[in-house]
Order: C-alpha cells, then sequence, then structure tokens
C-alpha cells in the first residue's frame, strides 16, 4: 500500500511541476496558461451550475440529460487525448519504456498522471454537478458520489486504453492520416441530432429520450441512473459499473505490455519524391520561389495541412445543409456568401503561426532573411502558396452553397467574399505568427495545436486571428448578408490590401524579434 502511496505521489508531483513549469516560462507562455486557467475556471463553474438545473426538469429527462452529458464525456475522453498525442509527454507509454519500473507501478504513474491537471478536475466537478440535479437524500448523494467517482475512473482508464492500443500508429504518418478521417467522420456524426432538428425531423424532447434509452445500459448510463435510482438498485448498478471499470483497467494494462515491448514503426525509413517545378514555370527563380516551392510541399505532405482544407469544406457542407434545411425554402444570397466567407476563414486561420511548422529549421530562413523585406517576401511566398490550394476550394465551396441554398447567382459575391476574407486572414496572421509564435512538434498528430506548455499559447494566437478577421471582414459580409451584394466586388481588393499591409506590419515587427520568434518554434519536445 505505502509502495503504491509513494507512486502516486511520486508521478502526481512530477505531473504538477510540469504544469507549474508554464509558470517558469517566458511572458506570452504566463499568459496563455493564465488564459488557460481562467477559461477551465469559467467552464468547471458553469458547467456545474448546468447540471444541477437539471433538478428542475422533470425525473424522467433530468435522468436523460445526465445521461447523455456523461456518455459525452466519456467518448470525448476516449477522442481528444488522441487528437492530444505528443503534447502530453504522460500519453505515450514509449517515454517511460526505458526507466526500471514494474507494469503495476507504470499502470498506477500513468493513471496518477491522467487524474492530475486542470481538465481532469473541469471534468470531476462537472460531473460532480449531477449529485445536485439528480440525487435525492442522504443515501442517494453517498451512492452519487460513488457514482461520479466511478464515472470519472472509467473515462480515465478508457482514454488510456485508447491512447495505449493506438500508441505505435500515431507516431507514423499513415497513423495521423487515419485519425484525422476518423475524427472528421466524429464531427459528422455528433452533427447528426443538429441536423435532424433543424430538418424538423422530431422534437428535442423525443430526440433526448430516444438518446437516453438507448444508451440506459451502457456504463455511463447506469452512472447516472445509480444516482437518480438510489436505493439497492442504485448499488447493483454500481457494482455492474465497478466491474467495467475493472475489466477496462485490465484490458489497459495488457495493451500497456504488449506498447513496450512493440517496435516504433515511426523510425522506419520512407522515399522521398522529385519536386515537379512546376513552379519555376510561373514565377521567377528566386526566393519567392523557393518559398512557395516549400510551402506546396509542406501542404502535400503534412497531415496537419490536409486536415485544415477537409474540415473547412466538411463544416461548410454541414452548416449549408443544415440551413438550407430548415423548411424556409430558399436561403437568399446571403447564405452562401456567409458560408464561403466562413470557409475562407477557417483555411486561413492556419497560418496564424506560419513558422511554427518549421521548427528549428527556421534558422535558415532567419540566416537568409537579411531586411524586413526579405521576412515580407517570406510570408508573401507562404501566403501565395496557400492561395494557389485555397482559391479553388473556395471556389468549389461558392458553387455548392449556391446551388444548395437555391442562389446560384450569388456564387459570384460568394467567391469575391470568400477571397476577400481570405486576404484578411492572412494579414492578421502576419502579426500574429510573430507576435504569439509557438512549437509545432514534428511527431505530433494532425489537429496538435502547440508543444508541451504551449497550448494558451495556441488559444490565445488562435482566439486573436479569429476575433481579427471577423472584425476586418464584417464590412463587406455583413453588408452583403443585408442585401448590398455589390459591396462583395471590393472584397477582394479589401483582402489584397489587408494581406500587403499585415505582411509589412508582421515584417516589421518579425525582423526584430527573428531570435525570439526562433526561440518560441524551437522549443524541446
Amino acid at each position: 500500500m505505502s509502495s503504491v502511496a509513494g507512486t502516486v505521489a511520486l508521478f502526481g508531483g512530477l505531473k504538477l511541476r510540469l504544469l507549474a513549469g508554464n509558470l517558469r516560462g517566458d511572458l506570452a507562455r504566463k499568459l496563455g496558461f493564465a488564459f488557460t486557467l481562467v477559461m477551465a475556471v469559467g467552464l468547471a463553474l458553469l458547467g456545474f451550475f448546468l447540471m444541477s438545473l437539471v433538478r428542475l426538469a422533470p425525473a424522467d429527462v433530468a435522468a436523460d440529460i445526465v445521461v447523455v452529458v456523461f456518455t459525452v464525456f466519456l467518448v470525448s475522453w476516449m477522442i481528444v487525448p488522441l487528437l492530444a498525442f505528443g503534447l502530453d509527454d504522460t500519453l505515450d507509454p514509449s517515454r517511460l519504456s526505458l526507466f526500471p519500473l514494474s507494469m503495476g507501478t507504470l499502470a498506477v504513474g500513468m493513471f496518477t498522471a491522467s487524474a492530475t491537471g486542470v481538465w481532469p478536475l473541469v471534468t470531476l466537478i462537472v460531473t460532480a454537478g449531477a449529485l445536485a440535479g439528480l440525487a435525492a437524500g442522504v443515501g442517494g448523494v453517498l451512492l452519487g458520489i460513488l457514482a461520479v467517482l466511478l464515472q470519472f475512473a472509467l473515462c480515465l482508464v478508457a482514454s488510456r486504453l485508447v491512447t495505449t492500443s493506438l500508441s505505435s500508429a500515431l507516431r507514423t504518418r499513415r497513423g495521423r492520416d487515419v485519425l484525422a478521417v476518423a475524427a472528421l467522420g466524429a464531427v459528422l456524426v455528433f452533427q447528426l441530432p443538429n441536423l435532424l432538428v433543424n430538418s424538423d425531423v422530431g422534437d428535442p424532447l423525443a430526440l433526448l429520450h430516444g438518446a437516453a434509452s438507448v444508451l440506459r445500459w451502457t456504463p455511463s448510463g447506469l452512472a447516472a441512473h445509480a444516482i437518480a435510482d438510489g436505493g439497492l438498485v442504485g448499488l447493483a448498478e454500481l457494482v455492474v459499473l465497478a466491474l467495467v471499470v475493472v475489466a477496462v483497467a485490465w484490458l489497459w494494462i495488457k495493451a500497456l505490455g504488449r506498447a513496450l515491448v512493440t517496435p516504433d514503426v515511426s523510425t522506419q525509413g520512407g522515399t522521398v519524391g522529385k519536386g515537379s517545378g512546376l513552379v519555376d514555370r510561373f514565377l521567377p527563380d528566386g526566393p519567392l520561389a523557393a518559398v512557395v516551392t516549400k510551402e506546396l510541399k509542406y501542404i502535400r505532405r503534412e497531415p496537419r495541412y490536409r486536415v485544415v482544407w477537409f474540415s473547412s469544406v466538411v463544416v461548410t457542407a454541414l452548416l449549408a445543409f443544415s440551413i438550407g434545411n430548415q423548411g424556409d425554402g430558399p436561403s437568399g444570397p446571403g447564405t452562401p456568401i456567409a458560408l464561403t466567407a466562413m470557409a475562407g476563414l477557417m483555411i486561413a486561420l492556419q497560418l496564424g503561426n506560419a513558422f511554427g511548422i518549421d521548427g528549428r529549421s527556421l534558422w535558415m530562413n532567419a540566416v537568409a532573411i537579411g531586411s524586413e523585406r526579405g521576412l515580407s517576401i517570406d510570408l508573401a511566398g507562404r501566403h501565395l502558396a496557400n492561395a494557389l490550394v485555397a482559391a479553388p476550394l473556395l471556389l468549389a465551396v461558392a458553387v455548392a452553397a449556391g446551388l444548395f441554398t437555391g442562389s446560384p447567382e450569388a456564387i459570384v459575391w460568394a467567391l469575391c467574399a470568400g477571397l476577400g476574407t481570405l486576404g484578411v486572414g492572412f494579414g492578421i496572421g502576419s502579426v500574429t505568427s510573430v507576435v504569439i509564435p509557438y512549437t509545432v512538434p514534428e511527431r505530433l498528430n494532425a489537429f496538435t495545436g502547440a508543444a508541451p506548455g504551449q497550448g494558451g499559447q495556441a488559444v490565445a494566437s488562435s482566439m486573436g486571428a479569429l476575433l481579427g478577421i471577423v472584425l476586418l471582414s464584417a464590412p463587406f459580409v455583413v453588408a452583403a448578408v443585408f442585401g448590398a451584394l455589390w459591396v462583395c466586388a471590393f472584397a477582394p481588393f479589401y483582402g489584397l490590401l489587408a494581406e500587403v499591409l499585415g505582411r509589412r506590419l508582421g515584417a516589421k515587427i518579425g525582423f526584430a524579434r527573428l531570435p525570439e520568434v526562433l526561440a518560441a518554434v524551437s522549443k524541446p519536445t
């Protein structure tokens, strides 16, 4: 017992020291950590409050809500760590494989590391809100406490089982690509209820009851009903839930043993294809052509780039389908304009940290850049390469949205709005890339935002870029949505102006901060 307590204390302390390391970084890292902490506290308080409000609903509706919420938490714990694989070193068992640790010690330590941190605490607080929403009497509260703890433990061990089982594949490019496709499929599945509601198929309460009926005998359903039922029924449900937790934990330990002796296939050699040299036919030889060629190769080979293109089109298509099936007939020309502008915004957001994927190799660019103009040319090459891919995608989105919403006359205006938003996003990204740079490690999955300890900076950069793009694009998007379509004719020129001004401002700020930018994108991982 003392050995287990010592392991818990050791791994818990190490995880806390890793979290505390954010407070010893530079100012941007401290602000990012503070932003993440404030957001987590706000979500915890809001989630607990909303969960406690289910007591005001009828008993059957309240139980159905908690069943669905508990299931969403469980599924999220199984998916989100995959998207963060590589950000947290404790998720990858290979990081600990060389230490002289027994299987039991390693399992207890990794479980402790999973339970330590801000977001696990948020999960526990929000889940505990079900006690205020469902529990009745002292016995119900006692059973509810056990149900909440078992639900939390199930989330942790299920998360560990998934990440450990897939850890070898997630360290390969093919595995990251498969994960990208699977995650986009999950987005589509989670959007089905929203699409059904917008299509007037059933009412929300019927959908809730139907989903809860299906999930009633799942582990999360048992946890929710143990709180609501109480008594011997609730106790029996908790016994079954505890057996499920033990079984999942046993499967995780077995998967952990296999992962520790499985070769790392991510170290296998790969082939390198020769470049086609098509850029040289259209651009004179020089720094601009070199940057465009390099960026096009990144876009073609890097899984994270491909996810951005696919997700922007998929999410926009979902919105178009949702809006076009509200039962009110054609949505008008403003809808395809807004949808195409949103697609341009999503594509442009990827350049909010233009130097992150370069990592340590950015030093070669820094050596070649000898002036503000040199940095401006580098940014221009990145923008041009991304625009070559984005323009056809925006055209496809504009055509699809215009035809799907019954407004083909708005296709041209929608394309203009999308190009304008794209240009604005490039200009904003030029500034955020040098003001809030952060590392994007190479061996992470397609959805990774930053290196360990820089998650707050990634969120701050993304939110700042998103807010800036929305505000600067609002003049022509809002005017077009309310009927002034002719304004969109000026959107591409407006976007080009924003790109030029933003790029020059970014070059002016960035050239003076090149050492800081290089250090920020070269953090050890």
